[in-house]
């Protein structure tokens, strides 16, 4: 059989990139690969292999890239496929059980926290000083992210262009840069909650945290690069 022919019987990739953050653990992040076939049943299965918390306590929410609420995956039969999760959306775990063995943050050692990973949650419970310390760091990660540059985004190494660097309150406190995606793997044009940051196609623009982003020689990626056997 050739190889083109055989290329054509490749399975389509149903699997979604997802950032892990936990109710009790700010410091704990990690990202997770799923198909969007998974119920969520069985993904409460993997998440607690993952972090301890109880199926049977577990409560999962899935969030946007800029932390904002998209729905609560409370049908353990559903599929994740149901609720429109897209790669570098957040999958918050809540441990409602009092006696969980990550509750009160003991199993966290402040020690070992990235220095500059945090997320939005733990970000806007920072003291003033901390809050300016996180403040300066991205503005340090900006000064090297210029407007036109080539970039690539994670989780998930999502490729395209930087739209905008800087503040943008109506999302959070500190600094943000917008992308435009070569893919449709965005959320909007480049406008959120009524503001227009930057002009990009519908799908393809996202704003994120300065921390995710690296910028260099980053081409747009050829579509069939990937499918030889």
């Amino acid at each position: 059989m050739s190889s083109s022919s055989s290329k054509l019987h490749l399975p389509a990739d149903d699997s979604v990139l997802l950032l892990l953050t936990h109710s009790n653990l700010s410091t704990f992040s990690s990202d997770i690969r799923v198909s969007k076939q998974t119920s969520v049943e069985a993904l409460k299965d993997k998440l607690w292999r993952k972090t301890g918390t109880s199926v049977a306590f577990m409560r999962l929410q899935l969030r946007d890239d800029t932390g904002a609420m998209i729905a609560d995956l409370d049908h353990d039969d559903a599929t994740l496929a149901s609720y429109s999760p897209y790669d570098g959306y957040r999958l918050h775990i809540i441990d409602l059980d009092p006696s969980s063995i990550t509750s009160g943050g003991w199993l966290e050692d402040t020690s070992l926290v990235e220095k500059y990973t945090i997320s939005d949650e733990a970000y806007n419970n920072l003291d003033n000083d901390k809050q300016q310390q996180s403040d300066k760091h991205m503005e340090e990660l900006c000064a090297n992210i210029k407007v036109g540059d080539r970039c690539e985004v994670e989780p998930g190494a999502k490729r395209g262009t930087v739209k905008f660097v800087g503040r943008a309150e109506a999302l959070g406190r500190g600094f943000w840069v917008g992308v435009q995606y070569d893919e449709p793997l965005g959320k909007h044009d480049g406008m959120v909650k009524g503001i227009r940051f930057f002009e990009c196609p519908q799908g393809h623009g996202a704003i994120v945290r300065p921390e995710k982003v690296k910028v260099g020689d980053y081409p747009e990626r050829d579509p069939f690069e990937e499918e030889e056997i």
